[in-house]
């Protein structure tokens, strides 16, 4: 094995380290995160509010907010297995590309057929599905790495799957809808005429609208609830995803804790918030129990800076108004961002726990790149260490390469470490864009974001 510093490129944790329990980051804050609020009654959703959309047990890991350690059951274990534990890999060849004092780590979730994280949340949820006798189960997906997660998920427990895929991305990424349709998944652009939310979104925006997850979502709900023994699914967001993907920061941390190492610096890239999320959940921990202080970063694309020019209030989780209301960054459940090639970080609203994380200062600092810029640090990174990254991720290694030229500039010998949430290999329209030079950068003005922010709905709380 190569090494520098005695260090391995590679940590691949053995077998019996993956962790049996998902960390819940909420048990560990000392103000909790606001609660989702019923919109027919204004009240904190119970149970029995979410039951008509969600599986039960996982209504009730969307609520709980005290139990610090929750127990992974063993056939999501054993699902596990199969792909993790994933690789935490030292960028040797990115630090000496730019002559860095700074040691540089990215947790690699793409080696598995969705090519994504996303991956660790899908399988909980389909096992719950099954475990509740569902006929079916509904979901949206953005650039496709979701609903290509799930579909592989409900194969394995044999579950019927509908898939609302944003329309933009429906176009740019045919790959990906054929991966879900080969595992089984039905796959719909969004918006579509098969809902009533769907049609309304057509009529106020017209018939090419490019959708969003938000439009996607209404679709996905409506489609659940009017269905027999069928439940809504959903691959970012609410506090259930932060929770599974936890075991990305619980992997890294182990991982480094072999190298005798801790970061300085971590940073993700955020769109709903699930991998950031799920990155950042142990050190965050470490942090808020005063054990560290790691300086945390959450990166978005300007032209859906929920974080970084949004509005920390309650507002509606999609478009069509028909989720509760989270409080949470958000730019209004009625925008509809530009169709760039970040489908996955093409949300309206961030995560209630990311929002209130940022909100009181433990996350650190949010900043928003336009996409040639990614894509000008996909491509260095991709020479550098040879793998292809998604769109999405490419986000976090853009400030992760600031980050370290900083380091260069001051000499300083900074830890850093993102995470590459997944492969960019169905994203190759994108990269052809960016390589003819036809890419485009796009940023909402004050303007836009004031008519999206005039809908965000006043109930007084």
């Amino acid at each position: 094995m190569s090494k520098r510093n005695d260090v391995p490129y590679r940590n691949n944790l053995p077998e019996n380290l993956i962790p049996k329990q998902w960390l819940n980051i909420r048990a560990f804050m000392k103000e909790k995160t606001p609660p989702l609020i019923n919109p027919a009654t204004l009240k904190p959703c119970t149970v029995s509010d979410l039951e008509p959309v969600f599986c039960t047990e996982l209504a009730k890991q969307e609520l709980d907010d005290t139990t610090p350690y929750i127990d992974i059951p063993e056939e999501i274990y054993n699902f596990y297995k199969m792909y993790r534990p994933s690789p935490l890999i030292r960028a040797y060849c990115l630090e000496k590309e730019l002559d860095t004092p700074a040691k540089i780590y990215y947790k690699f979730e793409g080696n598995n057929t969705s090519g994504s994280h996303k991956l660790n949340s899908a399988v909980a949820q389909a096992y719950y599905a099954k475990e509740q006798g569902l006929k079916g189960v509904t979901t949206e997906t953005g650039a496709g790495q979701w609903g290509t997660a799930l579909s592989m998920a409900c194969a394995y427990f044999h579950i019927p799957l509908t898939v609302y895929m944003v329309r933009g991305s429906y176009l740019q990424k045919p790959h990906r809808r054929t991966v879900i349709q080969t595992f089984g998944g039905d796959v719909i652009p969004s918006p579509s005429d098969t809902t009533n939310a769907g049609r309304a979104i057509l009529e106020k925006f017209g018939k090419d609208c490019s959708g969003s997850l938000g439009c996607a979502i209404s679709e996905a709900v409506e489609k659940a609830v009017t269905g027999d023994k069928v439940k809504y699914v959903l691959g970012s967001v609410l506090n259930q995803v932060l929770l599974h993907q936890s075991i990305i920061g619980l992997e890294a941390r182990a991982a480094m804790e072999m190298y005798d190492e801790y970061p300085d610096i971590i940073i993700g890239c955020a769109g709903g918030g699930s991998n950031l999320g799920g990155l950042i959940a142990p050190f965050m921990r470490d942090k808020l129990l005063g054990h560290s202080d790691p300086y945390f970063i959450a990166v978005e694309p300007a032209s859906c800076p929920s974080l970084t020019r949004g509005k920390y209030v309650y507002d509606f989780c999609d478009t069509g108004k028909v989720t509760p209301l989270a409080k949470m960054y958000t730019l209004g459940c009625e925008f509809i961002p530009s169709a760039n090639h970040a489908g996955g970080l093409r949300y309206h609203g961030m995560s209630p726990v990311v929002s209130k994380l940022y909100h009181d200062g433990y996350l650190n600092e949010a900043r928003s790149y336009e996409q040639t810029k990614v894509f000008e640090a996909a491509t260095y990174f991709s020479r550098c260490e040879g793998i292809l990254p998604a769109p999405e991720s490419s986000h976090a290694i853009k400030a992760a390469i600031d980050e370290a030229v900083k380091c260069k500039e001051t000499g300083e010998e900074k830890t850093i470490f993102f995470g590459l949430t997944g492969t960019g290999y169905f994203d190759m329209t994108a990269y052809e864009s960016y390589k003819a030079g036809t890419m485009t950068d796009y940023v909402p003005t004050d303007e836009d974001l004031e008519k999206a922010f005039a809908n965000i709905p006043d109930f007084g709380i």
